[in-house]
């Protein structure tokens, strides 16, 4: 009598948590679907099963590893009522908030991400980029980069808000690629003239 297969609703979910570690330790170059189903402990059909190829893969990958950054930034730009400070109450109708106070948040916010764990950064940053030479990340990369804009959306203009993006993924890769210290007051500044052209004076 052949054996039933055991239902394993959440393996996909464990494979593509896996390939995260995988592509943590080793980067994107150690990643495959043999060394996937070892770290996710299940057999290789079952990465094969759930992802025909390694692109598919990495898509799941990068919008697991995405997947946080918007919703943290919307929670963090969200008033609990006028004069009451950011991310009060998560889920209150947002509102329109001061350049000043969210170039605050914003630089606030990068510190806090560039503060955690190292590695996991390096990891969101080589999956974003490895759509440079990857086609099919590409719609995943521009995914989070439209959820980023959205968020700010709701608290300038559009254009404006792809400004702020560009500033803060330079800021962060500077910080990545040159070991400097993260200078949270630098990025206040600098995204403040974003927001207001011509605010503040030069820092000497």
């Amino acid at each position: 009598m052949a054996r039933a297969r055991r239902h394993d609703p959440e393996r996909r979910d464990r494979i593509v948590d896996a390939a995260l570690r995988v592509a943590g330790r080793s980067g994107i170059a150690g990643l495959s679907h043999r060394t996937v189903a070892a770290e996710a402990d299940v057999p290789l059909g079952s990465t094969t099963y759930h992802f025909a190829s390694l692109d598919e893969l990495l898509v799941a990958a990068l919008r697991k590893a995405n997947e946080g950054f918007g919703q943290l930034l919307r929670e963090r730009l969200t008033p609990a009522a006028p004069g009451a400070g950011l991310g009060a109450v998560p889920g209150a109708e947002l509102a329109a908030v001061p350049g000043a106070e969210l170039a605050a948040v914003l630089a606030s916010l990068l510190g806090e991400w560039l503060g955690g764990e190292r590695a996991q950064v390096e990891l969101e940053y080589e999956l974003y980029l490895a759509a440079l030479r990857r086609p099919a990340l590409r719609p995943v990369a521009a995914e989070w980069a439209e959820t980023v804009i959205s968020a700010l959306a709701d608290h300038t203009d559009p254009v404006t808000a792809r400004a702020l993006v560009a500033l803060m993924d330079g800021v962060c890769l500077q910080c990545l690629l040159t070991d400097d210290p993260y200078d949270e007051a630098y990025a206040r500044e600098m995204l403040t003239r974003v927001l207001a052209p011509g605010a503040g004076p030069p820092r000497s």
